[in-house]
């Protein structure tokens, strides 16, 4: 399997698939591809069907697959951002934000990952349920706005804003703390909690979360 990511700030992820190999993606996300590549509609069992809704997926997913010799599978990202593209290696496990799966290759496993401090669910901006991926092979993310990444050292620390955090290895730890100073909480816009993410493991934030934008276009909506 090949890949590659295209266009900004509309991206697409595009996938050179050998004779016989697939690559399974969320529903509605494939935006063109080659006729040798059929489509598949599976749930995989009601319990995996159930642990996708409830992480911001559908609650089915579509396995293309190449027929007859090489094949190409292209899948778009929902809202102007970045597709984040790892190659998940035995071991490494990643949790991210929910509704980030875009596609990636059969071998990589999709868990739910619940917050374990419901200070951190209710405030911390991620809610309860997050996205967790392990397994190996390609795995394509959806990030609002542009991404940054950072590698937190054991006990290390990073503030964010609600929203920011795209994804982090399993290894961090999510924890929320409110703004110092009534004058600061009530009048600096930033609200009344933050969120800290402790390593170590790598972090990954995006610089427009999807709320934020459709709060900002909300502002014209009337008008």
């Amino acid at each position: 399997m090949q890949y590659r990511v295209d266009g900004k700030p509309y991206p697409v992820g595009v996938v050179t698939l050998s004779d016989g190999e697939s690559v399974v993606c969320q529903k509605g996300a494939m935006s063109w591809m080659t006729p040798n590549v059929t489509m598949q509609t599976k749930g995989g069992g009601i319990g995996k069907m159930f642990s996708r809704a409830l992480s911001g997926e559908s609650m089915f997913q579509n396995v293309y697959t190449a027929q007859g010799g090489e094949g190409l599978a292209a899948f778009a990202a929902a809202v102007p951002g970045e597709i984040m593209v790892l190659d998940m290696k035995p071991g490494e496990c990643i949790v991210a934000q929910k509704s980030a799966f875009l596609a990636s290759a059969t071998t990589v496993t999709y868990e739910m990952f619940f917050q374990k401090k419901i200070a951190s669910g209710l405030f911390g901006g991620e809610g309860f349920i997050m996205q967790k991926f392990s397994g190996t092979g390609m795995l394509m993310l959806e990030i609002d706005g542009s991404l940054l990444s950072y590698t937190l050292a054991a006990g290390q620390s990073m503030i964010l804003d609600t929203g920011y955090l795209a994804a982090m290895d399993a290894t961090c730890s999510v924890d929320i703390e409110s703004v110092k100073g009534v004058g600061n909480a009530l009048l600096g816009g930033e609200g009344l909690f933050n969120t800290r993410v402790t390593g170590p493991g790598r972090i990954w934030i995006q610089t427009m979360p999807i709320a934020n934008l459709a709060s900002a276009l909300s502002r014209y909506s009337s008008n």
